[in-house]
């Protein structure tokens, strides 16, 4: 978490307020990513793309 936290003081420090729809992107993808990976719901999910 103290990553997190840095992180996020680096990006008000810095002034980089637009990477944040990015990183917010990608978390997204990323839990889609794991939580399909078991599921039955994975064949739907990768027809998407």
């Amino acid at each position: 978490m103290s990553f997190l936290i840095e992180f996020l003081e680096f990006l008000k420090s810095r002034k980089k307020y637009w990477l944040i729809p990015i990183l917010i992107v990608l978390v997204l993808f990323g839990g889609l990513i794991i939580l399909s990976q078991g599921s039955v719901v994975a064949p739907f999910i990768y027809t998407l793309f």
